[in-house]
């Protein structure tokens, strides 16, 4: 049996690097590979977020620390931002698809024009050209009418605008909770199995009798 075609995975320099984090436990945790590409600004991200600083001499400790386990080099690979002669930057190259998560507004608009100005919007571009899914994750409010239109010309070409917009009807009590539903929107986009949440079932269960009054008639 073939190793499977890995997912390639875009962090730039959006706030919320605890989404980027989700979804590659989700994706690691349901077996698949992954090919990384953090950008620069991302770097900056990460360490006022987390504290953690991610060198690319010292890649897989730092993704260790930041993931919180211990990274299989047969299924997690990293490439370096500016190098636009890495394998993601091919049509040729074999992958199922691609989610940028955060997407800073800088990489909505950078993927929606075509600009490559890096490997993470070159490795965009090439998963929309070869018709593979795409996923954008914007982590931005309020967004301003250039964001917008940008983010229409993402879906206008193929790919699945999901901003990090977590809900509530599953109960969550911790942070986390809201930043796995996230990332569960995510890997169900993909079609990558996951446990991350309880999913809703049609039922008003969280309420009590007095307050479901109304709600069923």
């Amino acid at each position: 049996m073939s190793d499977p075609l890995p997912w390639v995975v875009g962090v730039s320099g959006a706030s919320g690097t605890p989404y980027a984090r989700a979804v590659l436990n989700g994706l690691i945790d349901a077996g698949e590979a992954v090919e990384l590409i953090v950008s620069r600004a991302a770097r900056l991200t990460l360490l006022d977020e987390t504290g953690i600083s991610f060198r690319d001499n010292s890649w897989r400790a730092d993704l260790s620390g930041w993931l919180r386990r211990d990274i299989d080099p047969e299924r997690v690979r990293y490439w370096t931002a500016n190098d636009l002669a890495a394998g993601p930057a091919s049509g040729s190259y074999p992958a199922r698809g691609m989610v940028v998560v955060p997407a800073s507004t800088a990489a909505v608009a950078g993927i929606a024009l075509g600009l490559s100005k890096d490997l993470l919007q070159r490795a965009a571009d090439v998963t929309l050209k070869e018709g593979r899914p795409l996923v954008v994750v914007p982590r931005e409010t309020p967004y301003t009418r250039g964001t917008l239109q940008r983010m229409l010309e993402l879906n206008d070409a193929g790919a699945v605008v999901l901003p990090a917009s977590p809900a509530f009807y599953a109960g969550a009590g911790s942070v986390q909770q809201l930043v796995d539903f996230v990332a569960a929107k995510v890997l169900d986009v993909l079609g990558v199995p996951h446990s991350l949440i309880t999913r809703w079932s049609g039922q008003l269960g969280a309420l009590r009798a007095d307050q479901r009054e109304g709600f069923d008639r």
